[in-house]
């Protein structure tokens, strides 16, 4: 008996594993155990436990010469999930002159006629009938639609390819095929016809480079032999059509399955059909392209297998084909492993906690409050407890202590400040740009909007429709540095509706449904928006606009929203206004998910949807439950900021501790806190502060803290090498994250950090002066530092700092403050 396909129609191989025999292996013992349980299950189990194999589709019409099908085949076994076999099973054909199948399943036509196709494990376990027909008297060949995907597929149409703005080698195609037209008319007549020959077809020098009989930069693109070389040869004999009525163009894809549990280590076969405006389908699984957003998780190959790896998680298999997309959801749990359900204190923690239970990943326990203390300061302030604080929030004994100090923070100055810091980033609000005035009134708009809890919708109304002088208190100046009506639109599609449209200015969105009629249907609300000098400084105006043309049809394309009907706003004052509506609307299906998900990762790490900025069907959300509820509420509190952070910070799942056995390879469900670096601003105000000495900044006042600066190229070498933005875009992952050298031998060695510690006026002075113990003093650092007491060893190594100074205590205590600002406890925010 065989440990692969010998029990599969017999016994389930879940069903031995739970009987105790354990896992497949060569020993001979094991297969003798296998037999005897196969028998077993043969006589005794009733039918509904054994295996339950489904082979699809049942019938199959092959129509034309390169026509091709997948097959599909599971084992449905009610004990088990899902198991894909397709590329387990045997496949005979009853004629093989009619089709024939591939070791993956593929049936390929050859000849006209019908066969049958058996599908075998041990024994048949399911037939296919089979037609072929239309390859006697062939449709011709499309290039516009049969043509253009075999290219798009051997990437010769991409950017790192002759795809890209200059072409490659004198050779220049369309952007992922968008301007097909353009490409059939650069491969029949340019270069004076010496790519196609259509005398000897196969001889071309389309055909030889792309098989690699001639050398080619990009190497061997078709394989000699294939279906697609056939077909391209068949292309260029036919007389090089570029459309025919016998192919209709594309109206949409879709795959099959469309989600699927796998365990880890296994494959699943997946299997993509083409329809078009009539309804009429065909398969066109070894055509389109595929991409995994995980692959650690899922990955997958150029013929739609995927295959599993060993970490829990989902994972989105992106399809595209002819410019349309769609995608896989796969999951990957993590088995063996049950908790019990963590306590709730809202929806976000029964959301989280009911996947994290599919996955099978449990969750950390709650930290401890000195941790909750210190990350809830950073991530709601950006400013550190001081240690006075900090004792008094750990002596504290009431049970509603956390959630009186998240009501607590909102209120603080500070949260206005920090959150003005974070918008005036991704707002642009440079002083290069801006000028220093406007600059100022940028930021003082700003954190009077914060100050205030501005509903999030009027907020960004006031944004959509600024009008006024770049000087005045108001957001005006965002428009300044958006020089385009395309500018502007892309912009703010990225920053308020989480959807980046800039990759279809040129050409179809790679990984959307968004086109060239929707980039500049979108740009056509900001042709209104104008820049004229007056008395104090440049202002914005606005005037009735006009529709864009698009470049590739030479048409004006009419406004319309993303995903909405043409408008007609010849006449109107502001057609940012009638943007607005739609875009403040609590049915505006981008809103209220964009800054629930912006949100979300500013306080949990990453976002439920990753980019944050990039929302779009092939990148759906790890969470969609826990997004749909966070935008829900973010909805029916009026657009409250506040009432979302508030609701988020008392949940359990950011109160959670570090990573855990069982967890630790999680970084997608929020199943344990994950440590992030400070920003620079915040972390240098950190330094300030349990230094007791402030930045000393040019032209500022003494104790102005860097998080509330709105002067953005104030020289600082610390800020610089810490990932300050430029704020060239309206993404946030322009500021740096990622740590370095040079800032680890900043924090260790810079004279200007080393000054704050040894100053005369600095906290380590004023502690050394004192009369406290050194018992006291250490655990006055360690509270005014890293926001908790030390641990029995902590206090042990530092005491012996003590006396290893010789009863220098002002060296003892300068040594002690600098140990720990160069821990990764004090850098980072966990």
């Amino acid at each position: 008996m065989t440990t692969s396909l010998g029990t599969w129609n017999v016994f389930p191989k879940s069903v031995v594993q739970k009987l105790g025999v354990g896992h497949f292996t060569h020993c001979p013992l094991h297969r003798l155990a296998l037999a005897v349980l196969s028998v077993v299950a043969v006589l005794f189990l009733p039918m509904d436990l054994r295996s339950e194999i489904e082979v699809k589709p049942a019938t199959v019409v092959l129509v034309g010469p390169e026509a091709t099908q997948q097959i599909l085949v599971h084992d449905k076994s009610p004990l088990i999930e899902q198991q894909d076999l397709t590329h387990h099973v045997r496949y005979e054909v009853a004629h093989p002159q009619v089709v024939r199948v591939n070791a993956t399943g593929l049936i390929e036509a050859v000849g006209e006629g019908k066969t049958e196709i058996l599908v075998l494990g041990k024994g048949p376990v399911g037939k296919i009938g089979v037609e072929v027909r239309g390859i006697k008297v062939a449709a011709p060949v499309s290039f516009d639609q049969q043509i253009v995907p075999l290219l798009t597929k051997a990437t010769c149409n991409s950017g790192g390819c002759h795809g890209k703005a200059e072409g490659q080698n004198g050779f220049k195609l369309s952007v992922f095929g968008f301007d097909t037209l353009g490409d059939h008319q650069a491969l029949i007549a340019e270069g004076r016809g010496r790519r196609i020959l259509p005398s000897s077809p196969e001889n071309s020098m389309l055909v030889l480079k792309a098989t690699g009989r001639l050398p080619h930069g990009g190497g061997r693109k078709i394989v000699e032999g294939s279906l697609a070389h056939k077909r391209l040869i068949r292309w260029i004999r036919e007389g090089m059509h570029f459309e025919t009525t016998e192919i209709p163009p594309v109206a949409g894809i879709e795959t099959e399955p469309q989600e699927r549990t796998m365990q880890p280590g296994t494959t699943q076969q997946l299997r993509i059909t083409a329809k078009d405006a009539k309804g009429q389908t065909r398969c066109v699984t070894s055509e389109a392209e595929y991409e995994t957003n995980e692959p650690n998780i899922a990955g997958v190959d150029r013929l739609g297998n995927i295959q599993t790896g060993t970490i829990p998680g989902e994972a989105v298999i992106l399809v595209r084909y002819m410019g349309q997309v769609t995608f896989c959801r796969i999951t990957v749990p993590q088995k063996g492993i049950t908790f019990p359900k963590p306590p709730e204190a809202n929806f976000v923690d029964t959301l989280v906690w009911n996947k994290l239970a599919r996955l099978g990943i449990p969750p950390s326990r709650v930290a401890d409050d000195a941790t909750f203390l210190r990350r809830v300061f950073l991530d709601t302030i950006g400013t550190l407890p001081t240690a006075s604080e900090a004792r008094a929030f750990l002596a504290d004994s009431g049970p509603d202590k956390r959630n009186r100090l998240i009501d607590h923070l909102l209120e603080r100055p500070e949260y206005a400040e920090f959150w003005t810091l974070k918008w005036a980033d991704i707002l642009r609000v440079d002083r290069d740009s801006l000028t220093a005035q406007g600059s100022v009134a940028m930021t003082r708009w700003l954190r009077e909007q914060f100050s205030q809890n501005r509903p999030y919708d009027q907020f960004v109304r006031d944004i959509i429709t600024a009008k006024g002088g770049f000087t005045e208190a108001g957001p005006a100046g965002f428009y300044k540095v958006l020089e385009k009506p395309e500018n502007m639109s892309r912009s703010i599609s990225q920053l308020f509706l989480g959807v980046r449209i800039e990759c279809a200015q040129c050409h179809h969105h790679p990984s959307e449904k968004w086109t060239q009629e929707d980039y500049f249907a979108m740009a056509g609300f900001f042709t209104g928006v104008q820049k004229k000098a007056g008395p104090q400084g440049e202002v914005i105006l606005s005037k009735p606009g006009v529709d864009l043309n698009n470049p590739a049809t030479n048409k004006p394309v009419p406004v319309r929203y993303l995903g909405g009907k043409p408008l007609f706003l010849t006449n109107h004052p502001d057609r940012r206004e009638v943007l607005a509506d739609w875009m403040t609307s609590a049915e505006n299906p981008f809103l209220a998910r964009a800054i629930s998900n912006r949100i979300w990762s500013h306080y949990l790490g990453r976002g439920i949807i990753e980019p944050i900025d990039d929302l779009r069907v092939t990148n759906p959300a790890t969470n969609e439950p826990l997004l749909a509820a966070l935008s829900n509420h973010l909805v029916k509190s009026g657009f409250n900021l506040k009432s979302l952070t508030k609701m988020i910070l008392q949940s359990h799942v950011y109160q959670l501790g570090p990573s855990m056995p069982g967890n630790a390879s999680d970084e997608q469900n929020f199943s344990h806190a994950m440590a992030r670096p400070m920003p620079a601003e915040v972390l240098l105000d950190a330094i300030c502060q349990v230094t007791g000495v402030p930045e000393k900044f040019n032209g500022w006042p003494e104790g102005v803290r860097a998080i509330s600066m709105w002067d953005n190229r104030m020289p600082s070498y610390f800020l610089k090498i810490f990932g300050r933005p430029g704020r060239t875009s309206v993404c946030e992952c322009e500021r740096s994250q990622e740590p370095s050298i040079a800032q680890a031998l900043h924090m260790m060695n810079a004279p200007e950090i080393n000054a704050k510690i040894h100053s005369r006026r600095g906290i380590a002075r004023k502690l050394a002066d004192g009369m406290a113990t050194p018992e006291a003093l250490i655990e006055e650092l360690f509270l005014g530092v890293l926001a908790r007491k030390p641990n029995s060893l902590e206090k042990a190594a530092m005491a012996d700092v003590f006396v290893e100074t010789k009863g220098n205590r002002r060296a003892a205590v300068e040594d002690l403050l600098w140990a720990l600002l160069n821990t990764r406890e004090f850098v980072f925010n966990h």
